[in-house]
């Protein structure tokens, strides 16, 4: 990289100080040797009486090894690009909000005009002249905290889904307290386990990856009611809410038998009661750890406590089947303690089954070279090797025990797949910072909602800043849906390159369905009001978002009110 640094020395105008702290020349030459001309062009029609859009042509310069890494995941022949460094990397975030225009509901038609122009109407030389829309008065800030727990809805599907498995539980305990179900009386620590085995499904990403398949193969027929499909759509991005509901009941249910066993503290051994009672402290800091207002504040500290407090509860729970199994009130000692007799006991079985769901996604973890590209300070791509199914995600890790992070898959199912990883927080600019050669991943790699999309007939996918990468693999793979796209983000030449909005742009699958609006040109658009045109010119079932909570949120609502069904990220999907 210094090579070309020092080549370029004489011809720069414009420094520009890379992550790696290289200087390389935004302002080349055009003689220059890899002075490209690039064109910001937006392949969909405009309306018959939209005014002609002018193209902005301009001179850039890209070193050789950002191209270089990007070959691994696109195809070579897309030109090597650079335009002008964003300052933000997801032009959707909060505090991006006073720094760009927004575009209202009435001018949306005239931003989509703005950006109609046709891939071969390239137009060299020429400046664009669209005005940008005034700037609003700035709107006091929003907490995003109260966009995740309150905005998304007081009566959401994962909240149903948690005050179900919290109430058909609470009934079980009011009739086992009141002796109409004596089996839950006797056996309270059972259905405490019963209710770990069901959270710990719900997380396991084996199992899901399965479920969402199966959901996939059976309800992704033509014959099925949309109103079935997103309804599972629903009920699989919401499956958090079983897993809280199921933790929170488990933790009454250990109470209870806590009680119980007080209460008969003549037959029950003080190293039972004690196991017990560590276990039931576990699971409560456990379940304050997941607190919504204490994950959003320290999400490493709810990932780390969840982590251990969870490993070290269920070393215990091992331990208090086997003393109370073992143990004999007769003579007040451990003289049952036998393999014939732990055989029998359905705790055993519980625990083996929450222990082996447990530790599977750990059976899969490995380190692996990658490569970092950084197209700029805002963004990094991790090239991995070997090809990946659309609509799927990966965890990676410098540290596995301490913290894991989902990025969604670029892949066209061939021999590499890459992340796309916005400088977001600590993990995302050490990416860009110290680049590593090596990182921790799960070799299961898991669906969440975008893999949903294949249950679909036609679908708009709605992404705003990095939130593509979920969905590049749809535009590289052949699918069963027929999809468009909308993309909202701010100097995407800079921060994702010209292969992205190339790829998009080229997918077989879209044909043309695409609309590609860069902040930075057109300022900030009603993105709401941008997915439901695109859902109703090209006749989607459903709409799917990527996007921040407050982004994800108003394109949900605003689909839902003109009768469109969407989903997007919950806080706990």
């Amino acid at each position: 990289m210094a090579d070309w640094q020092d080549q370029a020395k004489p011809m720069m105008q414009t420094k520009f100080s890379s992550c790696r702290g290289v200087s390389f020349e935004l302002n080349a030459s055009p003689g220059s040797p890899f002075a490209l001309q690039a064109v910001d062009y937006y392949p969909t029609q405009p309306p018959p009486d939209a005014p002609t859009p002018t193209i902005a042509g301009r001179w850039v310069w890209l070193p050789q090894t950002f191209s270089r890494a990007s070959s691994r995941i696109f195809p070579s022949t897309f030109d090597r690009t650079l335009s002008r460094a964003s300052s933000h990397f997801c032009d959707l975030d909060e505090e991006d909000a006073d720094d760009e225009p927004v575009v209202n509901g009435a001018d949306v038609e005239m931003a989509i005009a703005t950006s109609a122009v046709a891939v071969g109407d390239d137009v060299p030389g020429k400046k664009a002249n669209a005005p940008a829309p005034a700037k609003p008065p700035a709107s006091s800030a929003r907490s995003r905290l109260g966009v995740i727990l309150l905005d998304q809805g007081l009566f959401t599907v994962y909240k149903r889904l948690f005050v179900l498995c919290v109430a058909l539980n609470a009934v079980g305990l009011v009739l086992a307290a009141t002796g109409h179900f004596p089996y839950a009386r006797a056996h309270a620590a059972v259905f405490a386990m019963y209710n770990i085995l069901a959270l710990t499904v719900c997380r396991s990403e084996a199992v899901l990856r399965v479920v969402f398949w199966l959901a996939v193969a059976l309800f992704g027929r033509p014959w099925v009611p949309v109103v079935v499909k997103t309804g599972v759509t629903a009920i699989l991005q919401s499956l958090g809410g079983v897993h809280s509901g199921c933790g929170v009941s488990s933790l009454a249910w250990l109470v209870y038998a806590l009680v119980q066993a007080l209460q008969h503290r003549d037959v029950t051994p003080r190293e039972v009661v004690g196991v017990a009672s560590a276990i039931l402290g576990l699971l409560a800091l456990s379940c304050m750890a997941a607190f919504p207002l204490v994950r959003h504040l320290h999400h490493n500290v709810f990932e780390r406590t969840h982590r251990f407090a969870g490993w070290t509860a269920l070393a215990l729970l091992w331990a208090f089947v086997v003393l109370s199994a073992g143990y004999d009130p007769a003579t007040a000692s451990y003289d049952r303690l036998t393999g014939s007799v732990l055989v029998k006991r359905q705790e055993l079985w519980l625990t083996a089954a929450i222990t082996f769901f447990t530790f599977l996604p750990w059976l899969t973890v490995r380190r692996v070279p990658v490569t970092v590209a950084a197209r700029s300070n805002h963004a990094s791509v991790i090239n991995f090797q070997g090809g990946v199914k659309g609509g799927l995600l990966g965890r990676i890790s410098r540290s596995p025990l301490s913290e894991w992070h989902a990025f969604g898959i670029i892949s066209d199912n061939g021999h590499t797949h890459a992340m796309l990883a916005g400088a977001v927080g600590d993990f995302t600019r050490a990416l860009i910072s110290d680049p590593p050669t090596r990182l921790w991943v799960r070799g299961v790699h898991f669906a969440g909602l975008p893999y949903l999309l294949n249950m679909y007939r036609r679908a708009t996918m709605v992404a705003t800043g990095s939130g593509i990468c979920v969905f590049m693999s749809f535009l590289m793979q052949p699918g069963p849906a027929e999809l468009s796209l909308v993309w909202v983000a701010k100097g995407i030449d800079a921060n994702y390159g010209e292969e992205m909005k190339s790829a998009a742009y080229s997918s077989e699958r879209l044909r043309g369905r695409v609309i590609v609006h860069d902040t930075a040109l057109l300022g900030r658009p009603n993105v709401a009001a941008l997915a439901v045109d695109a859902a109703r010119r090209w006749g989607s079932e459903v709409v799917v978002v990527t996007s921040n909570p407050e982004g994800s949120r108003d394109v949900v609502a605003g689909c839902n009110k003109a009768g469109i069904p969407a989903f997007g990220p919950i806080w706990d999907s």
